[in-house]
Parts: structure tokens; sequence; C-alpha cells
């Protein structure tokens, strides 16, 4: 089992920054990617960033169009942290964020079926 604790979420003005961070605890060594998703009132839950977990020079990352240029996925090893830096922020980004564990296979996942741990998330609401 792997622990996940995010944190970082809260209220911002559009055009605003904000830096999420989760936490990994437990059996991280079987970590293969871990992503960031969020989820709006109403719809489903949709990948925002992925980044891999073992690669060399800082991991293979992924984001959704919708946040390219704007977020910046990193990783912490020694730390077991996944970190979400997103800039310019939008009123269409409030959301709730959840952090994900990819333990199943090599490669980054873009759904949450691929996704094998989840935190409990963090609200994230970007006011206009």
């Amino acid at each position: 089992q792997v622990q996940l604790v995010e944190s970082g979420g809260g209220l911002v003005q559009a055009g605003g920054s904000l830096r999420l961070s989760c936490a990994a605890s437990g059996r991280t060594f079987s970590t293969y990617a871990m992503g960031w998703f969020r989820q709006a009132p109403g719809k489903e839950r949709e990948v925002v960033a992925a980044i891999d977990w073992r690669g060399w020079s800082g991991g293979t990352t992924y984001y959704a169009n919708s946040v390219k240029g704007r977020g910046t996925i990193s990783r912490d090893n020694a730390k077991n942290t996944v970190y979400l830096q997103m800039n310019s922020l939008k009123p269409e980004d409030t959301a709730v964020y959840y952090c994900a564990v990819r333990s199943r296979a090599l490669g980054l996942g873009t759904k949450t079926s691929e996704y094998d741990f989840w935190g409990q998330g963090t609200q994230v609401t970007v006011s206009s």
C-alpha cells in the first residue's frame, strides 16, 4: 500500500499561482509514475500532469493540453514527494486536485484507471 497526502490548495485570484505537494509513504519502492488529476463539480476526473518516477534527469513528463505552458510537475525522490506548480491560474482550473501513484507497470499513465493509489485531494479555487 502507498499513502498519499496532498497539500498546497487554497483560494487564489485568476492570474495567480499555486504549488501543490504530494507526499508518499508506505511501499513507495513500487512506484513507476506519479500523476496529478483534478475533478471539477459535475465533471469526470481528468489528468493534469504525470511524471516518471525512475528515470534520470528529473523524469519524463506529460501535461494535459489545458495546462501546458502553465503547469510544471516535478519530483523529489529522496522525499518521496511530487509537486505541481500552476501559474496563470484561471477560474476553470477550479477543482479538487488529487495525486496518484502508478505501481502496476512502467510508463506514464494518463487515465484514472491506470493508477493504483490515490490521495484524498486538495481543493483549488480560482476566483475571477
